[in-house]
């Protein structure tokens, strides 16, 4: 494959397949957005000037959360690229009420783009739909809300359904019972990746694993840790666990690493490399998988500025271009997918540093 990433996103050794599509048909924001406040409208332009000056907010779950601390970061790149104002907003709970704050901040701070990583799908829209008419391109990214413009993905939810599953499966010979520890119960992401499981396990090939739990961590580090302990305790015969949260799999890698549950007890999911390399070694963790989050948040800061410019409007089939990682495509209701996700183990992981 073609390693697509500028210098400065190079964070691994081995280049992540980048699969990208975008959508757009409006001529600027402001005036797709005047007569409908969803969906595309109008043409996009490929050709229209991105102007200088942008100020693009993004808005993670929470701050102070390693992961968003990565993804954002690749956004902030996009942005000095682009000649932009780059502001991270949020506070440090994972909750609607606490974005809703935030998003109000950016959109009376003139934002022209906000990215947005929704803890709520829907609670945030009422706030999201007052910055769009107040000229603000609306981007989700990691998790969607039902209101924005386009979704950057980090990839599809069955990609990401199919692996989980495909992990847990070999972890743990192909039969067994296995617990889900994630995020929020609200978080879109997180429900529509337990969800695609639960389809790949209805598949014949999968009869024997049984989900017998799902559990929230609320994507704190402590609570995450609690909860594992509370699934050891009610299911004391669980073969595995299936956490598709950074937060969530590193606090249950570390309970069972210091457990009687070592070795018995198999933990896979959604983690990075360097939080997740002391737990490969000891032998906590065969395997666990993830995207390039540095790239992600490059990837939606480039689309929220093309969107605002009116290079893309949301339309399935438009295509802009992503800096460094190149061209994309929007697929359908305007989703933009950024790749596969990559499985990481005791023969890969020292080739990546993220």
């Amino acid at each position: 494959m073609t390693d697509r990433r500028p210098r400065h996103l190079l964070l691994a050794a081995s280049a992540f397949t980048v699969l990208m599509t975008a959508a757009c048909g409006g001529t600027t924001i402001d005036d797709a957005q005047e007569e409908d406040t969803s969906g595309p409208t109008g043409t996009a332009d490929p050709d229209a000037e991105i102007p200088e000056g942008l100020k693009i907010d993004f808005l993670p779950k929470q701050l102070n959360n390693p992961y968003s601390d990565i993804v954002n970061e690749g956004g902030a790149v996009a942005v000095e690229e682009l000649a932009g104002e780059f502001t991270e907003r949020g506070g440090t709970e994972p909750t609607a009420d606490s974005q809703v704050e935030y998003i109000n901040a950016a959109s009376q701070a003139g934002s022209d783009v906000v990215v947005i990583a929704a803890n709520d799908p829907d609670a945030v829209c009422p706030s999201l739909d007052q910055a769009r008419d107040n000229g603000a391109a609306i981007v989700g990214y990691d998790s969607n809300a039902n209101c924005t413009d386009i979704f950057v993905n980090q990839s599809s939810d069955e990609l990401i359904g199919r692996t989980l599953v495909e992990m847990i499966s070999e972890q743990i010979g192909g039969e067994g019972t296995f617990a889900v520890l994630s995020a929020t119960p609200n978080a879109t992401n997180q429900n529509s990746w337990i969800a695609a499981m639960e389809e790949v396990l209805a598949e014949e090939e999968y009869a024997d694993l049984e989900l017998v739990d799902t559990v929230y961590g609320n994507d704190d580090d402590l609570q995450s840790f609690q909860e594992m302990q509370g699934l050891m305790q009610s299911h004391p015969d669980l073969d595995g666990v299936v956490s598709p949260t950074t937060v969530g799999i590193a606090a249950a890698a570390r309970y069972v690493s210091d457990s009687e549950y070592k070795g018995e007890v198999a933990i896979t999911g959604l983690g990075t490399p360097n939080q997740m390399r002391e737990f490969v070694e000891d032998g906590t963790v065969d395997s666990f998988a993830l995207w390039n989050p540095e790239e992600l948040g490059y990837l939606a800061g480039y689309a929220g500025a093309a969107l605002s410019a009116g290079r893309i409007t949301g339309a399935e089939g438009e295509t802009f271009e992503a800096g460094d990682l190149g061209e994309y495509t929007v697929e359908a209701d305007g989703e933009i997918v950024l790749g596969p996700p990559t499985v990481f183990d005791a023969d890969n992981i020292d080739d990546f540093d993220f």
